[in-house]
């Protein structure tokens, strides 16, 4: 199977959905500038010299940690990503673990980092850290979930008989699109928890709070495009009429 390098250009929307951010803070965040061109009519526009390689971990791109592994001027390792062509794995499903100390153990998936095609599985996989060990303290011993990989090290579990199989994306005959045991040719739901983030636990379940701006207020269309330019846009709305006729002129 052919191989790519990691771009940062596979960011997505299954990572960072949860977190509820604005892609435009998520790229602002990250983004690390190394040189601009000054602002002037005598400067090539927009050229700019900034990092393009990223090395993604379970810390998410706006996050200090982030910032911090990927500092300026610091490489990692080339890290080699194999590409998906269809994301099906999702927050809260069950899976199997098919690798380490824990193969054959079943868990629900917490999170997912898809720029490595990595899902975190609760309770499973961990390793142990020591945290916050100085010259007069031990530290403590933390238990934390190590990623895997969804290509090889874990299996979606079929609910029909909590067994792991494969699976391929299929239309009902409504054309609803919905992933399929080949095994078996049971319907595999994504579960609910696909819509849950740090503000709601389901869209239609969220509550309009004082500061959001009101669904009504986008819905509502405010601009109708017209074959005219801005300043015969402007000069209708202010009742001007432009009836002269610009004499001939010559060049020579």
């Amino acid at each position: 199977m052919r191989i790519t390098n990691f771009l940062f250009s596979r960011v997505g929307k299954w990572s960072k959905q949860y977190s509820n951010l604005p892609e435009r803070y998520i790229k602002r965040a990250m983004e690390q500038v190394y040189w601009r061109n000054p602002k002037g009519i005598q400067y090539k526009p927009n050229a700019i010299v900034q990092r393009k390689k990223y090395n993604f971990t379970v810390n998410r791109p706006w996050t200090g940690q982030f910032r911090q592994e990927n500092a300026p001027g610091s490489l990692a390792a080339k890290v080699f990503v194999e590409p998906i062509k269809e994301w099906s794995h999702f927050r809260g499903d069950r899976v199997q673990i098919l690798t380490g100390k824990d193969k054959g153990k079943q868990g629900v998936i917490k999170e997912i980092i898809q720029e490595r095609n990595w899902v975190i599985v609760e309770g499973l996989n961990c390793e142990l850290k020591k945290m916050g060990q100085r010259d007069d303290f031990e530290g403590v011993w933390v238990r934390a979930e190590k990623p895997l990989l969804v290509t090889s090290e874990i299996s979606l579990v079929d609910p029909s008989d909590l067994t792991p199989t494969p699976i391929e994306w299929r239309f009902t005959e409504e054309g609803e699109k919905v992933r399929v045991s080949t095994r078996t040719g049971r319907i595999i739901p994504i579960p609910p928890s696909v819509e849950e983030t740090i503000d709601y636990k389901t869209k239609g379940t969220y509550k309009e709070q004082p500061k959001d701006t009101a669904a009504d207020d986008l819905s509502e269309i405010t601009f109708e495009p017209a074959l005219r330019t801005f300043e015969m846009d402007i000069m209708e709305k202010m009742g001007i009429k432009e009836d002269r006729v610009p004499p001939k002129s010559y060049w020579y």
